[in-house]
């Protein structure tokens, strides 16, 4: 499918189709939490927005958001999305080696031991999944960002998500809201790690463009962890007059990833630098190279915007593991977004309306893994997704403080496997349904909101969950039903003085919970069931407090910053695991903040990361992680030329710790080698000049 031609047909009928309409949405304010001084940022235009906008825009929703500002990060080696999330209520995230993480709002993905469920993200708008649903990290550069929009369950509807865990929306700079023309950084450290990264922006008359690129090379903790890996983006836009401005994406990811596996506990704690023997043998590694482009394409209407998008992903994936894993496969799709905002018998109305239409094609084939090269082939099959959505959301204004919302979103997916070589494992299914969501938004003040909203959401099985290897090493379809669930959630966000809060309480009621546990570590890889009833509930805390001022002198001071996740997801009467707690996450995660700043830029920040009890391993509660508290220290100097110089210390102490687990059954009955160990002390020092 040509991507001009989407661009070029769809907009101006879509264009002609809004303009028939009437209604939708902007502003409010909200929390900023915590951040080392903002240099600079600009206002922004058509399609993308100026930060302080995306944050305002943000902050109208009725449910619980987040929000994170590039700058807030600028001082610490961000390699992973750890460091660009982990300030953020309500989102687990977790390394294991190199980029691979564990991102899990709400219990999204909370069984799977690998890459992404649950969860929607987006760059600049725009979906990065997979059609099938399923996403890699691998291709979001921390260092090519400008913001993150996290839109937690329900409150992902903004843009057409519908899932548990909601969206995460990662907004990259343009000419117009970079923090410089030019950015340069080098930084280095433990595990003989090396990273560049340049950014070059310029606006020329009606056009702008902007390039950022981003190499790294570093050994890893673990033995065989190495990652070599460069990350492209590029962005190029042009007003044709103040109501019409288009801007092209384009992005050329290349990860090669040797990884270390997983150990049993006692490994992980007493030989954490450790690789297991069959991942030597088998040199198992995950190499990938994506090419992105997409194109946005905005209209300022009498009344509204509308946004019109269209994006294609070709993915390459060599993957030696138990067996040696290619594929080849193309994502691409087309979505309308039109928001605007009207009066009705005098109240004010903001209607959000969108569409997407995405599908693609893997070629997916196996071999034997020979020493990490390709064997005998084992499978060839395709596998194929189409979706079609359709979603709107209404905020009516019953006076200037309290706003009804009202939104649903319907869809229609289909999931085809083709094995070429067993034609009786040919399978397809296709899945249905309306997810609506009702709520309500107080805001007695400027700066203070409360919101209560009820959604109901569905997470549609990746090929990940369908395609399950069976015990004679073939590949079948497993025909899982839908995760359904419906979340509940009250919370409020504010600041007040010194003072600032983002907290929420939720209760998902669960049907179908896909969770997944190990049959064989290293050899066959983990399924994946629909469990009966279960519930995850908890609740999101962020505190925010400016606790001391000029100390030292005019304008210094300190702030504390205190993050809380409880977690507490449960399987409810099962019949085997009675209402046992769900392995996978721990049930409590704490991160304090301290920072002393000064206005000539000179900052020091200890923080702490503990979580008092590690999570559970397996579903029948035998076995859990131990707890652990890691102290860590960032420090750093903004000059006014625009030089920053900084160090970033972790795990001063050096513990030994699991930061994430895989899951199993009954760690009685199967084997236990389900857990990655975290880094030991490290510590990172660089240098970014912007001018």
């Amino acid at each position: 499918m040509s991507l001009m031609r989407i661009i070029g047909g769809g907009a101006a009928a879509l264009a002609a189709a809004a303009l028939a309409s009437g209604a939708a949405a902007q502003s409010a304010t909200g929390i900023k939490l915590p951040a080392v001084t903002v240099e600079g940022q600009a206002g922004g235009s058509l399609t993308v927005p100026g930060v302080d906008q995306q944050r305002e825009i943000l902050d109208e929703t009725v449910g619980s958001v987040g929000f994170v500002d590039s700058e807030s990060y600028k001082g610490r080696y961000s390699n992973t999305l750890r460091e660009v999330l982990d300030n953020s209520p309500g989102v687990y995230v977790q390394n294991r080696y190199g980029q691979e993480m564990r991102i899990s709002i709400r219990g999204s993905g909370i069984a799977r031991g690998f890459h992404l469920r649950g969860l929607e993200l987006l760059q600049d708008g725009i979906p990065l999944n997979l059609a099938d649903g399923s996403g890699d990290l691998y291709q979001i550069d921390p260092l090519a960002l400008r913001s993150a929009e996290i839109y937690k369950g329900g409150n992902g509807l903004a843009y057409g998500s519908s899932t548990l865990g909601g969206a995460i929306n990662f907004v990259t700079p343009t000419a117009y809201t970079a923090i410089a023309p030019n950015v340069l950084r080098l930084e280095g450290g433990s595990f003989d790690t090396f990273r560049g990264n340049a950014q070059l922006s310029r606006k020329v008359g009606d056009l702008d463009f902007l390039v950022n690129l981003t190499g790294t090379y570093s050994d890893g903790y673990r033995n065989h962890s190495d990652q070599r890996s460069t990350q492209n983006n590029v962005n190029i836009g042009y007003r044709f007059n103040p109501s019409v401005e288009t801007r092209f994406y384009g992005g050329l990811y290349i990860v090669k990833q040797k990884l270390p596996g997983s150990l049993t506990l006692s490994q992980a704690l007493n030989t954490p630098t450790m690789a297991t023997p069959a991942v030597l043998i088998g040199d198992q590694a995950r190499n990938t190279t994506v090419q992105r482009i997409a194109n946005r394409t905005s209209f300022r209407l009498d009344v509204g915007q509308l946004d019109v998008d269209s994006w294609a992903i070709h993915k390459k994936l060599f993957h030696p593991i138990f067996q040696v894993i290619s594929q080849d496969g193309w994502t691409y799709g087309f979505g309308p977004r039109y928001s605007a905002t009207m009066s009705i018998g005098g109240f004010t109305n903001e209607l959000l309306v969108g569409g997407r239409i995405f599908a693609g094609n893997n070629d997916a084939r196996q071999f034997v893994n020979v020493n990490g090269h390709s064997g005998t082939q084992t499978v060839n099959a395709n596998q194929k997704a189409t979706n079609y959505e359709a979603y709107a959301e209404n905020r009516f204004w019953v006076n200037s403080s309290v706003a009804l919302m009202l939104g649903a979103k319907a869809f229609s997916s289909d999931r085809d496997y083709t094995d070429y070589w067993r034609p009786q494992n040919s399978a397809s299914k296709t899945y249905n349904g309306v997810n609506p969501k009702v709520g309500v938004l107080w805001q007695p003040k400027p700066d203070i909101q409360v919101f209560a909203d009820v959604t109901r959401s569905q997470d549609v099985p990746d090929f990940s969950d369908l395609v399950q290897t069976q015990v004679n090493g073939a590949t079948g379809f497993v025909p899982l039903d839908a995760q359904k669930a419906v979340t509940f959630e009250v919370g409020s966000r504010g600041s007040y003085g010194r003072f600032g809060w983002d907290a929420t309480v939720f209760r998902s009621q669960i049907d179908g919970q896909m969770l997944q546990y190990t049959t064989s570590p290293n050899s066959i890889p983990a399924a994946t069931f629909n469990a009966g009833r279960t519930v995850n509930q908890g609740f999101e805390l962020g505190l925010k407090a400016d606790v001391v001022r000029d100390i030292l002198g005019k304008g210094d001071g300190i702030s504390v910053y205190q993050l809380w996740n409880y977690n507490n997801f449960r399987f409810k009467n099962d019949p085997q695991y009675g209402n046992n707690k769900i392995a996978g996450l721990p049930t409590n995660v704490l991160r304090t903040a301290v920072t002393y700043s000064r206005p000539d830029g000179f900052y020091l920040t200890p923080t702490l990361d503990w979580v008092p009890q590690g999570a559970y391993a397996d579903y029948a509660n035998t076995l859990r992680s131990p707890g652990y508290a890691l102290l860590g220290l960032q420090t750093g100097m903004q000059f006014q030329n625009g030089v920053l110089v900084y160090l970033d210390a972790r795990n001063l102490t050096d513990e030994r710790y699991v930061s994430d687990v895989g899951t199993i059954t009954n760690a009685q009955k199967v084997s236990t080698s389900i857990f990655y160990p975290g880094d030991g002390r490290s510590v990172f020092a660089g240098v970014r000049v912007a001018f």
